[in-house]
């Protein structure tokens, strides 16, 4: 049985691999699988002036340093901005973005702004600011503070230097040398996952790529016309796609393709922030599925000291692949160098449902228990909540049904109440042809009855016959992934993952937010075998999830059916939806940001399936066939068995998102025991249904602070919450310390910071403690790290009390 591990497991020291959107090479579990490498790029510069600071700001509203809680909080960000940015010498403009909104569970006003220079946005130029009863709680802020260029041109940078150029030096040194000699130690050269010299050069290879560009791309394809973005695009392309007969198409008929773009201006009515807004559209596009958008904006660099950095005009685009959703900065001007890339790939009054419509009902692996090791499917209710979902699982307003857009309606009703796998939070279906199509996918269909109950009873076959065995089975399949994003929908939901902090629903009910965007779920996806992967792009876009099948044992195992990989999945649209923004996917690129978007989904995806006795768990263990899973280690209290800490990302294996988020887990894991200590266990993480005016009752769930705010009492679900709501308070491009402090932060907003100590002593027992020191870190995460273990002043009784 995989369902847990105990503590006294041995545990081997395993390669890491990876789920989700960042896959650096081809699996080692990928046997059969033919022609179809999945790359991710994602990298960008370090920003060293910027912070993060939770030191409560008073903002002096009249005159002798008061504040007032009745001020409104836009008034105070806008007073805090001008006193703060006129101190800071901080050119250009700013605009507060449409995306800013009120927590209506903490009361918190979370503020996102962005700056522009020379009516051009400035894509890194990122503040968010936390407000509560007139006060700024905290802020981060990585606006630009140098000279400002000239209107219009690109900026005369003594020094730029490429943020990641020494170590592609570096990589393409030991390519040749790997070429030359044929010998290689896998483990120091590719994260411990390549096991011959060969693999290890491929390995090699796509690590150049994914980072640097691809070895010997011709300079030829450049040009000096700053107005022409279609060679920056071209060049993004050829370095992006991961067809090599693609690329090697794009450098050798470069022209054509440049000639052969349809390029539209786009043009607004009213001015979105900028005076000077150049934006295109391109389409016919190599390798793209959908037109692509195109920017002129400022990006910032690092100046040759590292200190500070300087504007660089760039042309920012959004890019849609079979495989990836690309947000990127390439220079407007040659040799058209990529700067970075972000992967997007990696929630009125309440409705009321149609009486007279019947609720689902699914056989199925029921909410906890993780995957078919670990119990039987039963047949369970749409347990729809009614402040997440208020009209269900399968409605969906006909307005706002993909399936319907073009058709002329004869129907006088609002809502479409379907008998499939189709409804206003997600649309489930397979997608064997692994393409970017899903209105016409299959997905079972059960009539009026809404009985998704079908047989799951796969044989042992010949391995050429496996993957038709697995396909027999396919309305289980989109019946158990419907069931479980939905919960998981619902479960974050009531976290606060709500509409204005950007959820995905195609209908918001009149609660604000940008719709039209909920998951498109495919199952058995045809694109690749033991992954998955979640694309997020900014709210008011559909989130894509792909769930593949596994050909780990025979016969295949579906990733579907393991919630641990689905719920990691769908974290990823939480943590990236939260962090920075709504409207903004680009603060989880690469480093340690985007590391701990591996490590929130396994982080979740655990404390879900954990129970009250204590056990250690894997990730990924039934799918992949391994007891160990598909990590490093299991996440366990014990040392022993898991004993990652913060100095352990100095490791060599530990450069890419996915063995970051483990240490980031791991960190989370050992917090979260801390506060079931103090607080218990509760066996549902879901809270009390709520009442039919909307109200939510205390049961055995909340306590309410003395404002009335509500508390989950349980450490388990008090952690889910503090990790949820820190994600709202934390900066675009956050740190593993920017996180820590936001997590605490989001504590003493809460519980008054109760739980300061006890915090405090999690971070710091692996690593994490306010003595805790990075030297020298680089975009994608390097750098030299010090453990801190030890605890603020105040916690010192603590400590000893609890020993």
């Amino acid at each position: 049985m995989r369902c847990f591990l105990t503590a006294s497991l041995v545990v081997a020291s395993l390669a890491g691999h990876v789920y989700g959107h960042r896959q650096a090479t081809s699996s080692p579990l990928d046997e059969g699988r033919v022609g179809h490498r999945r790359k991710s790029l994602g990298f960008g510069p370090e920003h060293p002036h910027a912070v993060f600071t939770t030191k409560p700001h008073e903002i002096n509203v009249n005159g002798n340093g008061n504040y007032f809680s009745s001020i409104e909080p836009m008034q105070v960000a806008r007073m805090f901005l001008w006193n703060y940015l006129s101190m800071q010498n901080a050119p250009g403009g700013h605009r507060i973005r449409e995306d800013s909104y009120t927590d209506k569970n903490t009361g918190v006003t979370h503020v996102y702004v962005r700056q522009y220079v020379n009516g051009l946005e400035v894509t890194d130029g990122d503040m968010n600011i936390n407000i509560k009863d007139g006060e700024i709680l905290s802020y981060g802020d990585s606006f630009f503070k140098g000279a400002v260029p000239a209107p219009f041109t690109n900026p005369t940078v003594s020094a730029l230097r490429e943020p990641r150029q020494e170590a592609c030096e570096q990589l393409f040194q030991a390519y040749n040398s790997l070429r030359r000699t044929n010998i290689v130690d896998s483990e120091q050269v590719v994260m411990g996952q390549a096991a011959t010299p060969v693999e290890a050069v491929s390995v090699l290879e796509h690590i150049h790529e994914s980072n640097c560009g691809m070895f010997g791309l011709p300079d030829s394809t450049n040009a000096d016309d700053i107005a022409d973005f279609r060679p920056a695009l071209l060049k993004f392309m050829a370095t992006a796609t991961p067809d090599s007969k693609v690329a090697a198409d794009i450098i050798s008929r470069f022209d054509q393709h440049k000639d052969s773009m349809l390029v539209t201006p786009t043009s607004h009515f009213a001015p979105t922030g900028s005076n000077h807004a150049i934006e295109f559209v391109a389409d016919n596009v190599p390798d793209s599925v959908n037109p692509v958008k195109a920017k002129l904006a400022y990006v910032q660099v690092p100046n040759q000291a590292g200190d500070a950095t300087e504007l660089h005009l760039v042309w920012k685009f959004e890019v849609e692949m079979q495989d990836n959703w690309y947000e990127t900065a390439v220079s407007a001007t040659a040799p058209h160098q990529i700067i970075s890339v972000v992967d997007w790939a990696s929630d009125a009054p309440v409705p009321k449902p149609d009486p007279d419509v019947v609720a689902g009902e699914y056989k199925v692996f029921k909410w906890g228990i993780n995957d078919p090791e670990c119990g039987n499917r039963t047949h369970e209710k749409e347990n729809f909540d009614s402040l997440a979902s208020p009209v269900g699982w399968h409605s969906i307003p006909y307005a706002n049904d993909p399936s319907f857009q073009g058709v002329k309606l004869t129907t006088k009703e609002f809502y479409r109440n379907t008998t499939t796998t189709w409804g206003n939070n997600v649309f489930a279906q397979e997608n064997w042809q692994g393409q970017n199509s899903y209105i016409d996918n299959y997905r079972p269909e059960v009539g009026k009855s809404k009985k998704f109950a079908f047989e799951y009873e796969p044989q042992e076959t010949e391995k050429p016959d496996a993957m038709d065995e697995a396909k027999k089975y396919i309305n289980n399949t989109v019946t158990q992934l419907f069931y479980t994003t939905n919960l998981v929908h619902d479960l974050y939901y009531r976290y606060g993952f709500d509409e204005v902090s950007g959820n995905f629903q195609q209908y918001n009910f009149g609660r604000g937010g940008a719709q039209n965007d909920a998951v498109i779920a495919n199952a058995q996806d045809g694109s690749g075998f033991n992954n998955a992967n979640f694309m997020t792009p900014p709210d008011g876009q559909n989130g894509r999830m792909r769930m593949y099948v596994w050909n780990t044992a025979i016969p295949y195992r579906d990733g579907d059916l393991e919630a641990g990989i689905v719920i990691h999945e769908l974290s990823h649209g939480l943590s990236t939806r939260l962090t920075g923004g709504p409207a903004n996917s680009g603060c989880l690129g690469w480093g340690e940001s985007g590391g701990m978007g591996e490590g929130w989904g396994d982080f979740l995806a655990t404390t879900i399936r954990s129970n009250k006795i204590y056990s250690d768990y894997a990730m990924g263990a039934w799918a992949a066939n391994r007891d160990n899973g598909i990590r490093n280690y299991p996440y366990s209290l014990d040392e022993s068995i898991n004993p990652s800490t913060y100095k352990t990302l100095d490791k060599p294996g530990y450069w890419g998102v996915h063995a970051v988020g483990e240490v980031w887990a791991e960190i989370l894991w050992v917090v979260s025991q801390k506060l079931i200590k103090k607080h218990g266990f509760t066996k549902d993480l879901f809270p009390p249904a709520p009442s039919e005016d909307g109200t939510v009752p205390l049961g055995d769930f909340y306590r309410k602070d003395k404002k009335g705010v509500l508390v989950p009492k349980h450490g388990n679900s008090l952690m889910v919450q503090l990790v949820i709501n820190g994600m709202k308070l934390q900066t675009c491009r956050p740190s593993f310390f920017d996180a820590r402090d936001a997590i605490i932060q989001a504590d003493q907003i809460l519980t008054g910071g109760d739980n300061f100590c006890e915090l405090w002593d999690g971070f710091a027992t692996r690593g994490l403690g306010p003595d805790a020191v990075v030297r020298d870190r680089t975009p994608w995460g390097g750098g030299s790290r010090t453990n801190g273990h030890s605890v603020p002043p105040a916690c010192k009784d603590y400590l000893s009390k609890s020993i």
